[in-house]
């Protein structure tokens, strides 16, 4: 029995690796050995911590294992398919069933999934990925071909020699195919969170651990650093990212998106230049003739140039639909078209025609025949000639019409400020009377005239005439303007700026290369999916930077006051218990509902900037607290329970007021979420005080307290002000 051409599946995550990203963390580890010493201390209410840790954990994996049924369901209608011979006949097939020494019948726009030889036909290949060369390679009879690589143009049948796991490509594409790294501000700033948080917790927990021990007892020394330690941990900061981030990609993938790439979500809410490719995207692909101006009988050569020619793309089916009389002209040789060549001919025994762009065919170019076809193409006409001995036969003017949904969506760009380039290879005329169409008002460039890219990148938004290479260049001169920049594609020709840029969308109709390599795929070729990416990914930023935040100033205050309790505090102020509460409901709870709160608001600012300008102020304020009460012991009698009640009192209402400005501006549903943990808190001091250690305080404690509340907004204020003052002017 042959084998298959069976890979492991990689559009969404394992079982396996979901279990290990939420369950076999570093900080879950941390947070179930602090559990067991604490347990050992016998203060079993204190591991009231760990509910938290496991509420998060399987809440999380909630999410991402129905984010990957509802993905691992979207991509079955995605699956690539290859045409085989079976019986004489050709069939479609997905590639997964294609088996060693099946033939594989080749069309331009197919990756080849397997490694092989050609038995017959020739083809141009692009190799790119895995050679890195961009350059189409013609390949003929018992030539190799490699998989990962994809057809260009022409027509052959390839033996299948090699399938699966057994390829030369798949340790290669493997990696780099899917796996491409794409840009992500909200994952490099997490990472960093988290590599710092990593690098101070285990010395700092350590070492304030020993200090404690030696200056109290076994069960002290560990609550105050099991405290101490559970503060710094921002493991719902991951977690939310990540739930974020599974929700939303459930909620594309309803809109029939399929997220190859969960980051992508992100990068598009960042994109502020949208690269579009005309044909297929901006428009609906389905060219037809519409009318054609012959100096000659052309309707039988045309007839037989299509019959001989492998050509199957959008102009291709629409002339041989039109041109169906043939001459039954005995072919001599053909050369099929190509996005390079912008031609396809044939040669009679009369001599050669081609068929395709007059601005790449003809050597000697009349001002007659250019003007004539301006005139076509002012009327958003495709027009392709058919010449001979560098004489016009016959002008062919074809139409594509606009997506319906490609004015609201252009449109939709624009108000949000997102800079927009037209990118095609038909004639820069059409491109631009198409785009007026849309609404789009702009000079357009024929690109075949220009030698560097570089020099009219910034100066037209409508590029003609662009080859595959240059489509590719443009990509890379936007990016190193530091432009963040998306790119729609459907064909062979867009493959390489795909994957250049930071952010790929592939229609679904599209070439299976060019599906491959993007990080969206639009199933159903819907424009208008465009706006809602980009609101899902505003909404997974914006309430990530938001929620990010909060979870901060607890574990800036944490590593600020065990740093002080090295230095001069008797004590850390807090039992781990009394941080849980705080936490849960100044950070957790509101954290889960404001993430998943719709906020489709435009993206500014640098991540970690907008969260360490929102943290520190807070951070700050509580421990200016603490040192307030350590201060007011020196003068008058605070027991170890009173300091930690009013360090406790005060850092929950700290916390409560930064959760009201991160709040701001208030909805209902943000008002009944203050309201709510206020009253919690409340009933938590009144109610539950022994459970939480609170204990009552003299009358000038109390007024200390007051007074200090009274304090916190102002101090915020100061401190916020002088935090963006600094973050301002950092550089």
């Amino acid at each position: 029995m042959h084998k298959k051409n069976t890979v492991e599946p990689i559009i969404s995550k394992s079982y396996r690796e979901i279990i290990q990203q939420h369950v076999f963390t570093l900080f879950n580890g941390i947070n179930v050995i602090l559990a067991i010493f604490v347990f050992f201390t016998g203060s079993y209410r204190n591991m009231l911590f760990m509910i938290t840790v496991i509420l998060n954990m399987l809440i999380g994996l909630f999410q991402e294992i129905r984010s990957k049924h509802m993905l691992d369901k979207l991509s079955l209608l995605n699956q690539s398919k290859i045409h085989i011979l079976k019986d004489n006949q050709e069939v479609e097939v997905y590639i997964q069933d294609v088996e060693e020494k099946d033939i594989l019948v080749l069309h331009a726009g197919d990756e080849i999934c397997c490694d092989g030889h050609i038995l017959s036909g020739n083809i141009e290949c692009n190799e790119s990925m895995l050679t890195g060369e961009s350059d189409a390679i013609y390949k003929k009879e018992n030539d190799t071909l490699l998989s990962g690589s994809f057809v260009v143009s022409g027509k052959c049948y390839m033996m299948a020699d090699k399938v699966g796991q057994d390829t030369y490509s798949y340790s290669i594409l493997k990696h780099a195919k899917r796996f491409k790294r794409y840009p992500s501000q909200l994952r490099d700033s997490i990472d960093t969170i988290i590599k710092w948080c990593t690098y101070i917790l285990i010395p700092l927990g350590c070492t304030l651990f020993i200090k404690q021990l030696i200056k109290t007892n076994y069960t002290t020394a560990t609550l105050n650093t099991v405290a101490a330690v559970v503060g710094m941990i921002p493991e719902g900061l991951v977690f939310l990212t990540s739930v974020a981030l599974a929700i939303s990609s459930f909620k594309l993938a309803k809109q029939d998106v399929l997220v190859q790439e969960l980051y992508c979500i992100e990068t598009l809410a960042r994109t502020d230049t949208l690269c579009l490719d005309k044909t297929g995207t901006l428009t609906q692909g389905k060219l037809s003739v519409c009318h054609v101006e012959a100096l000659e009988k052309v309707d039988g050569i045309i007839g037989d140039m299509m019959q001989a020619l492998p050509d199957d793309n959008a102009t291709a089916v629409a002339l041989r639909t039109y041109f169906n009389k043939q001459n039954h002209n005995k072919v001599i040789s053909f050369v099929p078209f190509s996005s390079q060549r912008k031609y396809s001919s044939v040669t009679f025994e009369d001599g050669e025609y081609k068929l395709g762009a007059y601005s790449y065919i003809a050597k000697n170019k009349s001002i007659r025949v250019e003007k004539q076809i301006e005139e076509y193409t002012k009327q958003a006409m495709r027009v392709v000639v058919l010449m001979k001995n560098d004489f016009v036969l016959a002008y062919i003017c074809l139409r594509d019409e606009l997506r319906p949904d490609a004015k609201d969506t252009l449109n939709f760009f624009k108000k949000q400020g997102v800079d927009i380039k037209l990118i095609s290879g038909d004639d820069p005329k059409t491109v631009q009377a198409l785009a007026k169409k849309a609404g789009f008002e702009s000079e357009s460039i024929d690109m075949s005239c220009v030698q560097d890219v570089e020099s009219v990148v910034d100066s037209y938004s409508i590029f003609g005439r662009v080859t595959p290479e240059q489509k590719k260049e443009l990509v890379l001169a936007l990016k190193k303007r530091n432009k963040t920049v998306a790119m729609t594609g459907d064909g062979v020709n867009d493959v390489m700026a795909l994957k250049e840029a930071d952010c790929s969308i592939a229609m679904g109709s599209g070439s299976q290369a060019c599906k491959s390599v993007a990080s969206l795929v639009l199933l159903e070729n819907q424009m208008n999916a465009l706006p809602v990416i980009l609101y899902q990914g505003r909404c997974v930023i914006n309430n990530i930077q938001r929620t990010a935040s909060l979870f901060l100033v607890k574990t800036l205050f944490s590593i600020g006051l065990s740093l002080l309790t090295l230095v001069c505090l008797k004590n850390y102020p807090f039992k781990p218990i009394q941080l849980t509460l705080i936490s849960a409901l100044a950070t957790g709870i509101p954290s889960f509902i404001l993430t998943l709160e719709p906020n489709g608001s435009i993206v500014k600012g640098d991540f970690l900037k907008n969260v360490f300008s929102k943290a520190i102020p807070g951070a700050v304020c509580v421990i200016l607290s603490v040192i307030g009460v350590s201060i007011v012991g020196h003068f008058v009698p605070v027991s170890s329970s009173q300091y930690s009640t009013m360090c406790t009192i005060l850092a929950g209402v700290n916390a409560l007021v930064v959760l009201i400005r991160v709040c701001v501006p208030m909805t209902t549903l943000r008002k009944t979420l203050v309201v709510v943990m206020c009253s919690i808190f409340l009933c938590a001091m009144v109610l539950f005080k022994h459970f939480f250690y609170i204990v009552n305080l003299t009358w000038y404690q109390v007024v200390y307290v007051v007074i200090n509340i009274c304090l916190i907004p102002y101090i915020l204020n100061v401190v916020s002000f002088w935090v963006k003052y600094k973050i301002r002017n950092f550089k």
